[in-house]
């Protein structure tokens, strides 16, 4: 698209020079000689960049600079001042100019000037889309507790660091969601973020995707290949499951945290790269240290700044946010709501899978779920299993060991009281159809 510039200034002969040298330059130009206009083309045609003169008739152009930061807060803003009012400028970037040219300028100044802002500005875009790009792919951290306080803390504190970072924690809590949420907070957030399931690749196509191939380096190799530490450069490369990496290439690993540097598989050409290391693990690499299966030196040069994630069951204060958080995220229309009952139950439950079990029994609780509420019934069954050992002080039922059988006959009269016997409406709040209402009355011996 071709940058629009609106340019604001009282003088007619200035807003036509702008106007012709910058179209020149395959600029869209736009003009006002007020400073109200101005504000009202601002809002209209959504420029890319605005020029505004601080001396104006009708209103001051600090106050038009603060109305058009007022309603886009990322638009990039060239002040032109006269010799006298250079403070004001100054008092102007302070509220948020990009810069300030001084009265007389010559227009290839001013040119280099509009050049620079654009392309500052359109870096900052790029680093929002990244941001929400990788916010839509891993989600973010959710939860108030003590626990997940401190993590936050942790996170902000070394991302504003090259320290390289070891995430520990049980599968499912979030250790990629994590490392992404340090790579969002650092200088790096407009360059790449790389994952690499260690776990997941055998030895020599694991060598091949961290450091990449020549062609011929090995039968298929047709062409070369750059490696994930490559496509990482300047930004961040993530090595999950770093545990399982067989101990000839924790070697290699450890050249690359020294020296930044490695060799492609069949070449001989070193490559320089500058990236930012976070390893994740769900084992205790102590343990495979003593086996003699994981290198100590390579733990001491991963372990440099270490993030410990909780597991849910010791924060079960943060699950009724993530709920919340996974529904609207699962159901972005917000048309189902979870009961209280089936609340209670998620809160009671441990969790061994942690935040991915959450997130996957509430996808489930989504698909089957027909009505606006998401009922007991609708949860996984090893959820519900967890209630034939103490019923009564998660729901409130009036007897404890229920099976699940007495439990959904149980859950099926109290939607039929709550709705005074009216069978359609009992079934869209259990969330299934009529007829399969009819049909588990009959199977429970219920008056139909």
């Amino acid at each position: 698209m071709i940058p629009r510039i609106l340019v604001i200034d009282d003088e007619e002969r200035m807003c036509w020079a702008l106007e012709r040298a910058l179209s020149y330059e395959g600029y869209q130009v736009i003009t006002a000689t007020r400073g109200l206009q101005g504000i009202k083309l601002a809002n209209e045609t959504e420029p890319a960049m605005v020029i505004l003169d601080l001396k104006m008739p009708d209103i001051d152009g600090i106050e038009v600079l603060k109305k058009i930061k007022n309603n886009n807060k990322n638009i990039p803003v060239i002040m032109i001042t006269a010799h006298g009012t250079i403070e004001t400028a100054i008092e102007a970037m302070k509220i948020g100019a990009t810069d300030y040219i001084t009265k007389p300028f010559k227009l290839e100044e001013l040119k280099v000037q509009v050049k620079q802002a654009l392309h500052l500005s359109n870096l900052e875009n790029q680093v929002d889309f990244f941001r929400q790009e990788l916010s839509k792919k891993y989600g973010k951290m959710v939860g108030q507790s003590d626990a997940m306080k401190e993590v936050a803390l942790l996170i902000r504190q070394v991302a504003k660091t090259n320290a390289t970072v070891l995430i520990t924690g049980e599968s499912g809590t979030g250790k990629e969601v994590a490392a992404v949420e340090i790579h969002k907070a650092s200088d790096r957030a407009d360059k790449p973020f790389v994952a690499v399931n260690c776990a997941a690749l055998p030895e020599q196509l694991l060598e091949s995707e961290l450091f990449g191939h020549e062609k011929g380096a090995f039968t298929g190799a047709t062409s070369k290949k750059k490696g994930r530490f490559e496509i990482a450069d300047k930004g961040t490369i993530f090595l999950d499951e770093i545990g399982e990496i067989p101990i000839s290439m924790q070697v290699k690993l450890l050249r690359v945290l020294q020296e930044r540097s490695f060799e492609r598989l069949g070449g001989t050409e070193t490559i320089q790269v500058d990236v930012r290391i976070i390893a994740a693990t769900n084992s205790a690499l102590s343990t495979a240290i003593a086996n003699g299966t994981f290198r100590e030196d390579l733990y001491y040069r991963l372990n440099v700044m270490r993030i410990s994630l909780p597991p849910l069951r010791s924060r079960k204060e943060d699950i009724p946010l993530l709920v919340n958080h996974f529904l609207g995220k699962l159901d972005p229309s917000h048309n189902k709501k979870i009961s209280p009952e089936a609340m209670k139950i998620l809160t009671h439950y441990n969790w061994p899978g942690n935040i991915r079990e959450l997130q996957n029994a509430l996808e489930r609780a989504l698909i089957v779920c027909q009505g606006a509420e998401i009922q007991p019934v609708h949860l996984p069954r090893e959820l519900l299993d967890r209630l034939e050992e103490n019923s009564s002080p998660i729901l409130n039922l009036p007897e404890s060991g229920l099976s699940l059988e007495e439990l959904e006959k149980h859950l099926i009269i109290k939607a039929l009281e709550k709705h005074n016997n009216n069978q359609t409406k009992a079934a869209k709040y259990l969330g299934i159809s009529r007829p399969t209402l009819l049909y588990r009355m009959q199977k429970h011996g219920l008056k139909v």
